[in-house]
């Protein structure tokens, strides 16, 4: 570990080709309330934690219409605006009736909506990095792809992203637009994407794992994971996401939280690094427990 808490140490990734950002970023679900719903229990301290994003080094944050709704994009625009170096990368389809409870919505005026509506509450002219939340199955795949494919030649959106999608889906609207960021599920024990990865790796395309601290069993006294992080002087998460981060160079990890203290906690995993002895140990009994 480092002395000097930077999300810099990481290393970096360029989006699309051209939007360069250090590759241990910020995911902004957690500055909500319980069940990503409504303003967070403390909104000072989830102030606080954006106000210090930034200052860590950060220059990816994640978030999407549907977080709260709304609150976390409108507390990053309250907080962080004017963005400067910051990326601020948000999703849409997902419309939400409660506590807990994500509905999708793909038809083409709904997301036409969604992007206009970030736009305003980011309070920017272009969405540097808008991602389909999800596919709806009940709406022909060609007609999302083809609006959103639209808002990008109209300068709404510069760069595109899907989330939870397979490398068919990816090939398919590839065929409307550039896939410049992929969101799945991954992590130490969550494996599901792998041939998404190795997809995205070979094509250049940022992957960005969700719930990336997730660990499981692999997280209990005397395993591995907490062996190496005893050696390490880290937490078991710092381990779980420096193995994402050795684990390809296109993974760009979001680590979210609404604390100060964790958001550095998290941040130190950039400096973090592990041995090809102690990444194989893990990725063996990861895949294992998967």
């Amino acid at each position: 570990m480092t002395n000097t808490i930077s999300a810099a140490a990481s290393g970096q990734f360029t989006i699309g080709g051209d939007l360069t950002v250090n590759r241990l970023g910020f995911g902004a679900m957690r500055i909500t309330g319980p069940g990503i719903w409504d303003y967070p229990p403390d909104i000072e301290e989830a102030k606080r934690t954006l106000k210090r994003v930034p200052e860590l080094g950060i220059d990816l944050i994640d978030t999407a219409d549907s977080y709260g709704p709304y609150v976390s994009e409108d507390l990053i625009a309250e907080v962080l605006h004017p963005y400067d170096k910051l990326v601020i990368a948000t999703k849409g389809a997902l419309t939400r009736h409660g506590p807990n409870i994500w509905r999708v919505v793909g038809r083409p005026e709904y997301l036409r909506q969604c992007v206009l509506m970030s736009l305003r509450r980011l309070k920017v002219d272009r969405i540097d990095l808008w991602q389909l939340h999800r596919i709806d199955p009940v709406v022909p795949a060609n007609e999302q792809f083809d609006v959103i494919a639209q808002m990008q030649k109209e300068g709404l959106i510069r760069h595109v992203g899907l989330s939870e999608v397979s490398v068919t889906e990816i090939k398919a609207a590839q065929k409307y637009f550039p896939v410049s960021t992929v969101q799945n599920q991954y992590n130490l024990v969550d494996r599901k994407s792998e041939d998404v990865l190795d997809f995205a790796e070979a094509n250049k395309i940022g992957f960005i794992p969700w719930a990336p601290l997730a660990s499981g069993g692999l997280a209990k006294p005397g395993s591995a994971l907490t062996d190496i992080a005893g050696r390490l002087g880290a937490t078991a998460g710092q381990v779980a996401l420096a193995w994402l981060l050795k684990r390809s160079p296109v993974m760009l990890p979001i680590p979210g939280t609404g604390s100060v203290k964790h958001l550095e906690e998290n941040t130190a995993a950039a400096g973090l690094v592990l041995s090809d002895a102690d990444f194989a140990l893990l990725d063996e009994q990861g895949r294992a427990a998967a």
